[in-house]
Order: C-alpha cells, then sequence, then structure tokens
C-alpha cells in the first residue's frame, strides 16, 4: 500500500496525515475484500484551492470540503474483479499496485467543520478521508439508498479505528 500526500497550506494538523490515510485505507480495503496492494494521492489545500479544482473539473464554482477523482470506474460499487482484465490501466507498472485516484480536501473546511459539529480535527478529516475512499472504490450518495450504505460503511471504518464523534 502506497499513499503520497502534499500539503499546499500553511496548516498543519495535530496527528500524522499519511500514518491516518494508510489506516483509512487498509481499513476500507479490508471491508471491500480488496485482493490488490492499492496506491491513492492525497492533497491538502484550502478553500480556495478546491474552489479552483472544482471548478476546473467539475464545472461547479464553488468550494467544497472533499473532491475524489476515482482511477477506477465500477460496473458494481467495490467490485474489483474487472480490475485485472485492465491491468495496463488500472495497476502501476512499476509497483504492481492497484491505483485508486486521487482525494483533495480543504484544510479550511476541515477547520471550520470540525468546529460547528463539535468533532475534533482529527475525526473530521478521518471522515472525510474515508468517504472519499468509498468514492474511489466506486460508491456514491446520489440517491437515498445509495446515501445509507456509504454512511453505514464509512461509520464502520471509524468505529473499527475507535475515531468516534467529539
Amino acid at each position: 500500500m502506497t499513499s503520497y500526500v502534499e500539503n499546499e497550506t500553511d496548516r498543519t494538523f495535530p496527528f500524522d496525515i499519511r500514518e491516518l490515510l494508510n489506516k483509512i485505507m487498509e481499513q476500507v480495503m479490508e471491508l471491500e475484500g480488496c485482493p490488490y496492494e492499492t496506491s491513492v494521492n492525497l492533497l491538502i489545500t484550502d478553500n480556495e484551492g478546491i474552489r479552483a479544482y472544482n471548478r476546473d473539473y467539475r464545472k461547479i464554482d464553488k468550494e467544497t470540503d472533499v473532491l475524489s477523482f476515482p482511477n477506477l470506474f465500477f460496473e458494481n460499487a467495490g467490485d474489483f474483479s474487472f480490475a485485472e482484465e485492465n491491468e495496463a490501466d488500472c495497476f502501476d507498472p512499476e509497483s504492481g499496485e492497484l491505483l485508486l485516484g486521487d482525494i483533495i480536501l480543504s484544510a479550511d473546511r476541515i477547520l471550520e467543520q470540525a468546529e460547528a459539529y463539535g468533532h475534533s480535527l482529527l475525526r473530521e478529516f478521518a471522515f472525510l478521508t474515508a468517504h472519499s475512499m468509498f468514492h474511489l472504490c466506486g460508491y456514491d450518495h446520489m440517491e437515498p439508498e445509495e446515501a445509507v450504505v456509504m454512511e453505514q460503511k464509512q461509520e464502520e471504518v471509524l468505529q473499527r479505528l475507535h475515531i468516534t464523534r467529539g
């Protein structure tokens, strides 16, 4: 498992970002039964930066808390069986790892939301990272039944890591 983390802000967090990302990746991949080693990129930016990414890539000119850019396109969320058939598109030729995609987080929104919801920074960061990881595994929350599935999975990952609200 490989994670790449870049923080283009001056914000720091009272925990090791890469370590937390790796723990979340490990739990999500275990929960999803992924048979491969995986790779994820994480970029931490500010509200202005995430607004620019949202505008440029999604044509939505507003800030958000998290953006997910999956490298894989799942027929069925969490079903990795297609990956070997598309090896050239799905795996890093050097490491052999499954390239899940990219996560972009707004440090500003993490701080704002942690305060607004009464969470720790760790809890808010972990929640948004788990949320994005499930997007990278093909899950969505556009329909109410999809949202329920995704919320249950996110909560299970956070419970496994003993990262609770408050």
